[in-house]
């Protein structure tokens, strides 16, 4: 099965303020909804001062992530 992670960085989170509310409650509902389906693996903060690195299932590590790829969904944020 293939394994995904999405992600995108804090200078992407711009929402207007009367926003915020619906934000946090559709974002949650994706939560639950992966939850349910039983693909949920982690949700938190990643702290992007710190380089990343690339752990595989052997537990060799690389410096480094996956590439990154930017949706056609999403406008650019910078």
């Amino acid at each position: 099965m293939s394994k995904y992670l999405i992600s995108f960085p804090s200078a992407a989170m711009v929402v207007p303020d009367g926003e915020w509310e619906a934000v946090g409650r559709d974002s949650h509902a994706v939560i639950d909804e992966a939850k349910a389906a039983g693909v949920y693996v982690f949700g938190g903060g990643i702290d992007e001062d710190v380089p990343p690195a690339l752990v595989s299932a052997d537990g060799t590590v690389a410096e480094g992530g996956y590439r990154q790829r930017v949706s056609p969904f999403v406008p650019s944020y910078r």
